[in-house]
């Protein structure tokens, strides 16, 4: 397709607006934290619906927007995945992982048992398009497809969390069991499961200390 611009005027917010939006976001943010330990209630489904609509709208190279959302709501496919899963990471955390990751992971307080896959009413399973077949069948390169997926889960879970909700970024590792699980096709990658609900009336998180702001930014 050609290039074809079109007008693009957005209103300039005034300064003063502009400093409020920002630091709200800051510490609404702030408080976001990844929850392993969800309610089983069910949350406001157009919530996340709108939430994964806004993750659509990321950036992605030469806007090919290479990337599906599988919204799991069955408990039978839930639990065919906790499954699968747990199969994987109990291999992981016996050994295949290595002692340094596991030594990394132990402040975390995680291990191969998986009940969020299965206690949260949504899993949102985050596949990556490696390629496309267009209109006559051939294949198509998509690019900077890692880039542009990463973006995309940002995007939801700031999404997710502003609409009150919980979540959990899941990457068991190999993931080749999702695509099998949910008939995805041979083109498609899955990149991250990611439980969405209300974390449990006994939630608990790590007590972990986030970098200052003077510790992430260099300026120059």
């Amino acid at each position: 397709m050609p290039y074809e611009p079109v007008p693009y005027r957005p209103p300039r917010l005034p300064w003063e607006e502009s400093l409020a939006r920002a630091a709200e976001l800051r510490r609404r943010m702030s408080e976001r934290r990844t929850v392993r330990m969800f309610s089983p209630d069910p949350v406001p489904e157009q919530a996340v619906l709108d939430a994964i609509a806004v993750a659509a709208t990321a950036p992605s190279g030469a806007h090919q927007q290479p990337w599906t959302f599988v919204l799991v709501d069955d408990p039978e496919v839930r639990r065919r995945i906790r499954e699968a899963a747990e199969r994987e990471e109990r291999i992981s955390y016996s050994g295949r992982l290595g002692e340094e990751w596991l030594a990394a992971l132990r402040p975390l307080g995680t291990d191969d048992v998986k009940p969020h896959l299965t206690d949260a009413p949504h899993l949102i399973v985050v596949f990556q398009q490696r390629y496309y077949l267009d209109e006559d069948g051939a294949r198509r390169k998509h690019y900077y497809v890692d880039e542009s997926v990463g973006i995309a889960v940002g995007m939801l879970l700031t999404a997710l969390h502003l609409s009150g909700l919980a979540a959990l970024t899941h990457t068991p590792s190999p993931m080749k069991f999702l695509g099998e699980v949910l008939g995805r096709p041979r083109n498609e990658k899955a990149f991250a499961v990611i439980p969405v609900g209300y974390p449990a009336d006994d939630c608990e998180v790590p007590n972990l200390t986030r970098k200052s702001l003077d510790q992430v930014l260099v300026r120059v």
